[in-house]
């Protein structure tokens, strides 16, 4: 008996969500790696800065979920959040595993083969958002010309201002559920990508996106059988915990 075959994205369409966070700890090279092992070919990462202006790959805005040690990035250089072990508490056989910068997560990825969306993440201990997203751009351009880079953000005001440094790369908006203007805030970043929280999918919305040549990717999703009814309807792509899921 052979197994049910169901629509899916594409292998490019297929984003590990801070890397394949459901195998190994998020953020980290490891997950990264695991994530290229899968097959692959993009990787979602979040970026803030240290209290030193080091863009550091981490989702919170504090060390202490993720790692051995405690305290807010606004506190922390980049030399002590990287001397943390960011492993362990996902799992013994990653300890001694680092959170690290976005300029080794840039380098490694290159020798990964891998492309990355580049989560831009506003915390309140940063100085500004210039000095943000300089930062990311200063670590984006050291990138191989294997890596391809977009960059997405709840916070429309820095997708703005990447844009105006880096017109060219893909912009995408992320929302639990895009709001009634979206297509409005689209224009006015400019972005042409919508990243949203696959329970509020909905047919509809997929068509008047797809009309209006907006390419739309699910987050977070590790089911394949929870977007079968959307890639018909124009689903371009999703990010998961998990990408063997999708890659079959």
């Amino acid at each position: 008996m052979t197994s049910p075959s169901y629509p899916g994205p594409t292998s490019n369409e297929v984003q590990a969500h801070r890397g394949a966070s459901a195998i190994a700890p998020e953020n980290t090279i490891a997950a990264f790696r695991t994530a290229a092992e899968a097959g692959a070919k993009w990787v979602e990462l979040d970026v803030a800065l240290s209290a030193d202006g080091t863009l550091m790959v981490i989702h919170d805005d504090t060390v202490d979920r993720t790692s051995s040690g405690q305290g807010p990035l606004g506190e922390l250089t980049a030399a002590q959040i990287g001397a943390l072990d960011g492993g362990a508490w996902f799992d013994a056989r990653f300890a001694d595993e680092r959170i690290p910068t976005l300029a080794e997560t840039i380098a490694a990825l290159g020798e990964l083969g891998l492309s990355a969306n580049v989560e831009i993440k506003q915390h309140k201990h940063h100085k500004s958002l210039d000095q943000l997203v300089r930062a990311v751009q200063a670590d984006i351009a050291r990138r191989s010309a294997k890596t391809d880079i977009m960059i997405s953000s709840f916070d429309a005001e820095a997708l703005k201002a990447m844009a105006a440094l880096e017109p060219d790369l893909e912009m995408a908006m992320l929302w639990v559920r895009p709001p009634d203007d979206w297509e409005a805030r689209l224009e006015a970043i400019p972005a042409k990508t919508i990243h949203m929280h696959f329970k509020a999918l909905s047919i509809g919305l997929l068509e008047e996106t797809s009309k209006r040549g907006i390419k739309v990717r699910a987050w977070t999703c590790n089911d394949p059988v929870q977007l079968v009814s959307f890639w018909d309807a124009g689903l371009t792509g999703v990010i998961t915990d998990d990408p063997k899921v999708f890659l079959g």
